[in-house]
């Protein structure tokens, strides 16, 4: 255990304290610059390199998690994940965005929109379960990706489920302050300071957002089961407030109001479905708590299916039950609920509804702390990010520096940033994780290094490149038309239909799972990435161009650092293992002489 190379010992006795060079580059690459400027000068071979090595299973639930020196604690039950999940999701999303979607996309039919969403969301649970049973490590989907689509895939998911915890929590923050500021009869501006010089964007200054963070913080930095209790006794209480909610709007319903279901038509639903998309960001951070479940096997199903199927039926009612309420034209786009409650004579009702949003939206910041630095964690264990940010804290069993720096920057960005800009960037990055996941489970079932034919390789990347072609067509399509031909369809999804028959007729699968799989197998998994994408055809342009702007910032910090760390350290890992005579700890290109 410890550190690689001749610092490994240091690094030990120095714990989490230091903040030496070492600390942060510490791989061969960066020992002088002449070093750095070979390394550059040989990015090409080792981008190859990168783009075609896959880790192992082993190496990610031994060799890796080993880099952090100290164990995570196995603490928590199916019964701590299920609380987990639904502290995860249901927070600012239901509370936030459904009033907006209801009067504006939608209509009465946003709760068909939930429905959507939630079937995607819960075909991506599907197939997280499987890989967090297999692998359970601190990683989530960046380990995952690792093992089945090589490094350079990984970081470039990992960039982005950076980004979605990041930009999640920012937006969970600011709408805790509107909340907060609900329940003191006050507006949200009386609690901000409005800087008049700065962009209208970025001149409303949060300072009760970066507080929130900060105690969160404490939190999650204390201990992981801590974290769970009281994540634990506050989503009981978030539980009760929604069950009020959906109990008194029910009592109060006028079926007039659904007599107009679907004004603006199914364009409308799906549009809403990807906005929506951000109600059900959370449970990938459930994923990471797996190194510290006690039964993963067991407990991981039970935990992520479990706590989205409560979240989904709370989604659908508590959104017919506020469509009901009023007529959607006349729902507040701010405090949906809150307002609604007011028209149908019960106002003492939208202090409730108020306490409820807050403690879901503290439930779901905790949970978000605790998922967002395991990622970093693991992904820092790969040296990918400085292995500095992987050390677990030997005291409180959690990764302590991975922690501070996660919501030091949700705190920043919450300070500055308008909540509907965080909105539009959130919902793309999540469902292009989501989309490799489920990829990366059909490469996990058909394909094995060594095992699978050259035909049947050839035939799995066919199959899924077709896969992938035809439902970006669908979702381009759907998003560049203005109209209601559906003569494309008729193309697009036949072809989805038959690449995903040839996959499940034509390629013998290479892999089955030891303790818990994906059913219907290539069915769901191709299912999820067709709908993925087609949820990401609804989105709007300038999103896609600051997913665009985020990915070229990415790239560069890969080619000038990550990229010459993770070689060098996969490399060092690979040499000692062939010194001691075990086995590899990575599959894929060889290594050329040059690179020892």
């Amino acid at each position: 255990m410890g550190l690689d190379g001749p610092t490994g010992n240091e690094g030990v006795r120095r714990r989490g304290c230091s903040c030496t060079k070492d600390d942060f580059l510490p791989e061969e690459s960066f020992k002088s610059w002449g070093n750095y400027v070979q390394a550059l000068q040989e990015t090409p071979r080792r981008f190859m390199d990168r783009v075609f090595t896959r880790s192992l299973d082993s190496t990610e639930l031994h060799e890796i998690k080993a880099r952090s020196q100290h164990e995570m604690k196995k603490t928590l039950s199916w019964w701590d994940l299920i609380w987990f999940g639904i502290g995860a999701v249901i927070g600012a999303g239901i509370f936030v965005l459904t009033g907006l979607q209801a009067r504006e996309v939608s209509g009465p039919a946003v709760v068909i929109s939930y429905v959507v969403s939630g079937i995607s969301a819960m075909l991506s649970v599907f197939c997280y379960t499987e890989f967090a049973v297999e692998i359970p490590v601190a990683g989530g989907s960046f380990a995952y990706l690792r093992v089945e689509l090589g490094d350079f895939m990984a970081f470039i998911a990992a960039g982005n489920i950076l980004l979605e915890y990041v930009i999640g929590g920012a937006a969970v923050a600011r709408s805790w302050t509107s909340y907060f500021a609900t329940l003191c009869n006050h507006k949200p501006e009386d609690f901000r300071i409005i800087v008049h010089s700065m962009s209208e964007d970025y001149g409303h200054l949060d300072p009760i957002a970066v507080v929130v963070v900060c105690v969160i913080c404490v939190l999650a930095v204390l201990s992981t089961k801590g974290s769970s209790r009281f994540n634990y006794i506050a989503s009981i209480i978030h539980v009760i407030v929604i069950l009020f909610i959906i109990i008194a709007g029910f009592s109060k319903a006028d079926a007039k109001n659904y007599s107009d279901f679907m004004p603006f038509g199914i364009r409308g639903v799906f549009k809403s479905s990807a906005v929506l998309f951000f109600a059900y960001v959370g449970f990938d951070a459930v994923s990471t708590m797996a190194e510290e479940t006690k039964n993963p096997a067991r407990d991981i199903p039970i935990g992520l299916v479990g706590s989205m199927v409560i979240t989904t039926a709370a989604y659908c009612l508590l959104a017919v039950a506020l469509c009901l309420m009023q007529p959607f034209r006349e729902i507040n786009v701010d405090a949906p609920f809150s307002v609604a409650f007011e028209a149908v004579g019960m106002s003492w009702a939208k202090y409730v509804v108020a306490a409820g949003a807050l403690k879901g939206m503290t439930t779901v910041l905790l949970v978000s702390a605790v998922g967002q630095a395991r990622y970093l964690t693991h992904i820092a264990r790969t040296h990918m990010m400085p292995p500095w940010l992987a050390q677990v804290n030997p005291k409180t069993g959690t990764p302590i520096n991975a922690t501070i720096v996660m919501l030091s920057a949700t705190a920043i960005i919450a300070f500055f940033t308008e909540l509907d800009i965080l909105a539009n960037l959130l919902s793309i990055s999540t469902l292009f994780i989501f989309m490799l996941v489920a990829l990366a489970l059909l490469v996990r079932r058909y394909y094995v290094s060594g095992e699978t034919t050259t035909a049947n390789r050839n035939k799995l990347v066919a199959c899924i490149v077709l896969i992938l072609a035809s439902s970006i067509a669908t979702a381009a399509y759907w998003g560049l038309s203005d109209n209601d031909d559906w003569i494309a369809y008729v193309i697009t999804v036949p072809i989805w239909f038959l690449a995903t028959l040839a996959l499940h007729v034509a390629v013998p699968r290479a892999r089955n799972p030891k303790l818990w799989g994906v059913p219907l197998v290539p069915w769901l998994p191709s299912a999820s990435i067709a709908i993925n994408i087609f949820l990401l055809g609804s989105i709007d342009g300038a999103s896609f161009a600051r997913f665009g702007i985020w990915t070229v910032v990415l790239l560069l910090y890969y080619f000038f650092f990550g990229l010459h760390a993770s070689y060098d350290t996969a490399k060092e890992a690979a040499e000692n293992k062939m010194g001691d005579g075990l086995k590899k700890v990575e599959e894929g290109v060889k290594v050329s002489s040059e690179a020892q």
